[in-house]
């Protein structure tokens, strides 16, 4: 009994060595990033600017277009035609078309989309050459091909393209905006809001959290050191003539068909190609903030299973598309989004560590005669130092959920941070077997996560809007 003690004390020392100093790498990165934003906004206040901007005193625009938004689905009866009539009811009297792609294997998506086509005639219907499920560039690139024969029969081109899923809730002043923004942007992205699917607090909550800190920090610290702004795929808008100069030198395919997560490595190569890009904080004319609502996977696999795949396309395959670059921030800001695989699986030796330790605390009632060596100072600093950083991160993650949703959605954060962490290392080891299956020749496809929409939710507060 005493020799197996040992051994577990000596691999519970090594994880805690290898764990702490990795945890502590990774929590400097991340209070970089926080005092850059607090830079940011101290910055702000210099020059007597708020971050949060307002529609109304935004200018007209001097050249008003029709805004293109692209919806592909695969699979999405269930929640379709909620989308389509959210989107003409919120839209009534704007210049907007939006075009709808389906699959030919896929009737029950269709019908709901003919029908919203003949009650709405800014809504039209494209097939997909190809049975579903393909990737979802391949439908956004036959969209393309919608939308070019639409300027051609209409004589113009149309202002900006806006991607959209089928589980969002779009913001009734979107169109206005974009048709402002996209005059002087090449890629604008709205905020992401992620709405708790009810009885799904901590799984499709956990959403809620990270897109909040996500968009409203790291996304905001990335565009003001200059370096790309990765698309989120929904809530985002890209200016016409950039998308027809990307689609010029790919073949007529703007979209990336070979790609899992096509809209994140869109938004660096239109960074690449000189595009100005931002994340937009405006309020709109009711007062709340102009984002994107969405119903997120509320069961652990689901999750799972939907980040597994934004994994693959960002940490894995998209280093291999991507590569690097010349510039110190943006490597530095690739390496954060690369970095995921490696912190979950640390994540999983910190969970083991963690019952190693508890069972250790027991070992008096199994061994009474043996004694574990205690901590040397240095383990006991790196345990301080490891707790303390933890505690900064929850902290200010919980800050960043207050402020929008106020502090009783913050009193879930430490539940639902081990939950995130949970599914990063499902995730992960989905993602890695994923990957190889790839490498060696498997097809890429669509794979089906349920949605639901967010039935009955109002526009936010403006109360829940930062105050700036």
């Amino acid at each position: 009994m005493e020799e197996w003690l040992g051994f577990i004390e000596l691999i519970q020392r090594e994880l805690l060595l290898f764990c702490g100093i990795w945890f502590v790498i990774g929590a400097l990165d991340d209070i970089a990033v926080d005092l850059l934003w607090i830079a940011r906004r101290v910055w702000l206040h210099l020059r007597g600017r708020g971050a949060v901007l307002r529609l109304a005193t935004l200018a007209p625009p001097a050249v008003p277009g029709t805004i293109a938004v692209f919806l592909p689905l695969w699979d999405e009866s269930a929640v379709a035609s909620k989308m389509l009539a959210a989107c003409a009811e919120r839209w009534r009297g704007q210049d907007y078309h939006l075009f709808a792609g389906v699959y030919p294997n896929d009737p029950a998506t269709r019908r709901i989309v003919e029908r919203a086509c003949a009650q709405e005639g800014r809504i039209s219907l494209a097939i997909t050459g190809s049975p579903g499920p393909t990737t979802k560039a391949d439908c956004l690139n036959r969209l393309w091909r919608a939308l070019r024969e639409f300027e051609a029969a209409r004589g113009t081109l149309v202002k900006a393209v806006v991607l959209h899923d089928a589980e969002d809730l779009v913001h009734a002043d979107e169109p206005a905006l974009f048709d402002r923004m996209m005059e002087t942007h090449a890629f604008v992205q709205l905020p992401v809001r992620a709405v708790p699917v009810p009885g799904s607090q901590l799984v499709s909550g956990h959403y809620r959290d990270e897109f909040v800190e996500a968009h409203d920090k790291q996304m905001v610290v990335r565009g003001w050191i200059g370096a790309a702004l990765p698309s989120a795929g929904v809530g985002c808008a890209f200016e016409r003539r950039m998308l027809g100069r990307i689609a010029a030198k790919e073949g007529g395919r703007p979209f990336n068909a070979d790609s899992m997560t096509e809209d994140y490595e869109l938004g660096l190569t239109i960074h690449a190609m000189g595009g100005r890009q931002t994340i937009a904080h405006v309020t709109g004319h009711d007062g709340s903030l102009i984002c994107t609502q969405s119903c997120f996977p509320s069961h652990f696999l689901a999750s799972a299973r939907q980040k597994a795949r934004w994994l693959t396309g960002i940490a894995l395959a998209g280093w291999d598309r991507m590569g690097w670059t010349r510039s110190p921030v943006e490597c530095w800001m690739r390496l954060r989004d690369r970095r995921s695989i490696f912190a979950a699986l640390l994540l999983l030796c910190a969970y083991i560590l963690l019952a190693l330790t508890a069972l250790l605390w027991i070992v008096p009632l199994l061994a009474p005669d043996y004694r574990p060596r205690g901590l040397s100072d240095e383990m006991n600093w790196l345990v301080l130092l490891t707790l303390g950083t933890l505690c900064w991160r929850l902290l200010v993650r919980c800050w960043f959920v207050a402020r929008a949703f106020g502090w009783r959605e913050a009193l879930w954060c430490p539940l639902r941070l081990i939950m995130g962490n949970a599914i990063a290392i499902a995730a992960s080891w989905r993602a890695i077997r994923f990957y190889i299956g790839h490498c060696l020749g498997q097809r890429l496809r669509w794979e089906k996560t349920r949605h639901d929409f967010p039935d009955g939710v109002a526009a936010f507060d403006p109360h829940a809007v930062p105050a700036e």
